[in-house]
């Protein structure tokens, strides 16, 4: 590897990194564009006692009969406990795009087994934080040395179905080709990546309705195939890959979004502007 690359630090919840002769112009622009982006909304998150209550919507999202006969029974805990994150790695590619480095779950897992995903996991308490968290989880995966990978920003905290809070930490690796992946057999079947851009397009996208607690709400679902396989990627990934996306272009999707996605809702349902 070529030089020796700064590492980020924080300063007051920021992170910065000195880009002088790291990577391409590409990653350099993007990198800086990234340290300074600040998160539009934070879920908060309440004491292990305390319940958020779900008595709001977003405008035009009708409450379902249930909640509205009693407004207090249903509640979102996220509680600090049940904290993760998941590295969104992108790269520049052959032709000069972004792409991002995903999963394919092992079929051995209980959960989730088969679907496509980041790296990433649960903090454990060795971690001093989320890109702790994440950079660790994807050395243990599939063997990434957090050497190679430039934190550049956390986005917001996206709510799973199971309440856990999940951070995003976006790192840019300036030297794909130093990346020799050793997948862990009995956490991922594949190890492949994806052009950034296509989760705004139309193309190889779908949306289904779904249901969660008597709320509707826009399950995203994109195929992507490679000489690896034919991969779906959607759900709870596919919402961070579609935030991400829309963050580092700096446009929404080309496809039209009737209802809201599933993080769409928990922020309605946590009164989070």
């Amino acid at each position: 590897m070529a030089g020796i690359v700064p590492s980020p630090f924080m300063d007051g919840g920021e992170i910065y990194l000195s880009l002088e002769n790291w990577g391409s112009q590409t990653l350099r622009v993007l990198a800086k564009q990234l340290q300074v982006y600040k998160p539009p909304f934070v879920v908060e998150e309440p004491g292990n006692e305390a319940d958020v209550i779900c008595n709001s919507v977003s405008p035009g999202m009708e409450k379902p009969a249930a909640i509205k006969d009693d407004p207090f029974s249903y509640s979102v805990k996220c509680c600090r406990e049940r904290r993760a994150a998941v590295l969104v790695c992108l790269f520049e590619g052959d032709e000069g795009e972004l792409r991002v480095i995903l999963t394919k779950r092992s079929m051995k897992l209980s959960s989730h087994p088969g679907e496509v995903a980041f790296p990433g996991g649960k903090m454990e308490e060795g971690d001093a934080d989320d890109t702790a968290t994440a950079l660790r989880e994807a050395m243990e995966e599939i063997g990434l040395d957090p050497n190679l990978v430039q934190v550049v920003a956390n986005l917001e905290p996206f709510i799973s179905q199971h309440q856990l809070r999940v951070v995003p930490v976006v790192g840019l690796l300036s030297r794909i080709e130093d990346f020799k992946p050793v997948p862990n057999t009995d956490e991922v079947d594949a190890v492949f990546d994806v052009p950034l851009e296509m989760f705004l397009k139309e193309e190889n996208h779908r949306c289904e309705e779904r249901e969660w607690m008597g709320w509707k709400y826009a399950l995203h679902l994109f195929d992507f195939e490679s000489e690896q396989g034919i991969f779906l990627i959607w759900g709870f990934t596919a919402n961070i890959l579609i935030r991400t996306a829309s963050i580092v272009y700096q446009r929404i999707p080309s496809f039209s979004e009737h209802l809201p996605n599933f993080q769409q809702l928990q922020r309605a349902l946590n009164n989070v502007p």
